[in-house]
């Protein structure tokens, strides 16, 4: 028994020290600053394990829960069989009992609708010259995070989302999109952490609301309003997770002959969505909180772009439509208002990448595999610093290798059953099969 429940912990144990040798690896251009910020943070997770992991209740229960019922009646096979299918009948109602996501009900919609009026929360943190000291960026990049993914934020500024002048001129700039964490007393020492971050990278955006999953809207309405303020004449915004991987070059050379103040609205577009009626769902929402039979169509929140002229005109609309939980399903509405049709571009890949059924055996960790992507979701850290690397290594060779992606997109075999994964629930899919 002590060995089957040690098991975990020695998962998780190794997982940490991999985590501390990429950690260490980004950190050492900068120690100065970022030492210090990732002693705040590893001290902040240490103390916040038990609060931030609810799973592990209910794995050590279930692992001391199988002997105690086994040991009468482990000796005849039969038994064990039955046992074991009661074990499976019981396991759903077990986990959804013990086990309920951060989002899902019992949440209080009627305390949210009384609430939805109140839309305007002071900036914590701002970034004021982010658009202003070397002029209007052709691209800003805006990556919604919270407080305790520091880990999230940095492996973004060192491989897709770091700043600077790119090829023909063009200057990228990034800001991390926050909220004040739910649990404070999870994450001691948060308000210090955030503060040495901003002062060393000038990147963090930080709003006076709880950072969870249903107040992703309000993070949207204001990141909004601070473009409209602080960033007017930018060209182009990519909007998008942490947890993703972007090829910045293919994006640029899609955006190439683009007219930036007029309407652009591009990504994995999610067509003919129903509202989801099933408790159980991260997704879930009551008829008395949405009563249509469809949501207008929307861009999967894992990554899309737009031109700084429709940011603009979103700005605007996003104050006049009530706010609604889901942050995708509230913009695509926005995007009714203004009356601009988003545009679905099939290198946006916010649900993974299905694996093709001509080639069981590919292994989609291959770079060639990504090389004329633009986004993909469900990405973790190391991951993401792999394949980053593995893309910008001088020795990659791909066959039939051709230039970057050009508007539109077309893959070069058919994929269009991709198309069928509108009806998965919204929910994030793992990009990598096997390893």
């Amino acid at each position: 028994i002590e060995h089957r429940s040690q098991k975990p912990h020695k998962k998780r144990n190794a997982f940490l020290r991999i985590y501390l040798v990429y950690a260490s690896f980004f950190l050492l251009p900068r120690l100065d600053n970022e030492s210090r910020i990732l002693k705040l943070s590893s001290f902040a997770r240490q103390t916040s394990s038990g609060p931030q992991e609810p799973q592990l209740p209910v794995c050590k229960s279930q692992t001391k829960s199988k002997p105690a019922q086994s040991k009468p009646k482990s000796k005849p096979q039969s038994k064990s069989k039955t046992k074991s299918k009661t074990r499976k009948k019981n396991a759903a109602p077990t986990k959804a009992a013990g086990n309920p996501p951060p989002t899902m009900p019992p949440f209080d919609f009627q305390g949210y609708l009384r609430e939805k009026d109140k839309r305007k929360f002071r900036l914590l943190i701002d970034q004021p010259d982010k658009c202003q000291l070397t002029g209007a960026p052709y691209m800003l990049i805006a990556v919604k995070s919270v407080a305790a993914d520091f880990h999230k934020r940095q492996v973004v500024r060192r491989t897709w989302g770091r700043e600077g002048h790119f090829q023909n001129d063009v200057s990228i700039r990034t800001v991390f999109l926050l909220g004040v964490p739910r649990n404070r007393s999870a994450l001691p020492l948060w308000e210090q952490l955030l503060a040495y971050e901003s002062d060393a990278y000038k990147d963090i955006l930080l709003w006076d609301f709880e950072d969870t999953f249903f107040n992703l809207t309000l993070k949207e309405t204001h990141f909004l309003e601070w473009v409209n303020s602080s960033c007017p004449h930018v060209k182009f915004i990519f909007k998008g997770d942490a947890d993703v991987y972007v090829n910045i070059e293919n994006i640029l050379e899609m955006l190439r002959g683009q007219k930036w103040d007029e309407d652009l609205f591009v990504g994995d577009i999610i067509i003919h969505a129903k509202p989801i009626r099933r408790r159980t769902s991260k997704y879930y929402v009551p008829e008395f909180v949405y009563g249509g039979g469809l949501y207008p169509n929307y861009a999967g929140g894992g990554g899309f772009v737009m031109s700084g002229h429709t940011a603009r005109r979103l700005s605007s609309a996003c104050q006049q439509v009530e706010l609604f939980p889901i942050d995708d399903v509230f913009l695509g509405m926005c995007l009714q208002v203004i009356g601009v049709k988003p545009s679905r571009h099939q290198g946006f890949r916010t649900f993974g990448i299905p694996r093709p059924s001509a080639a069981p055996n590919l292994q989609t960790f291959d770079p060639c595999f990504y090389r004329e992507l633009m986004v993909v979701h469900s990405l973790s850290v190391p991951q993401i610093w792999l394949m980053w690397n593995l893309l910008h290594d001088p020795k990659l060779s791909c066959h039939n290798r051709t230039k970057l992606t050009s508007w539109p997109f077309k893959w070069r075999e058919g994929t269009e059953e991709a198309e069928a994964q509108e009806e998965a629930d919204y929910g994030e899919k793992q990009v990598f099969v096997t390893h």
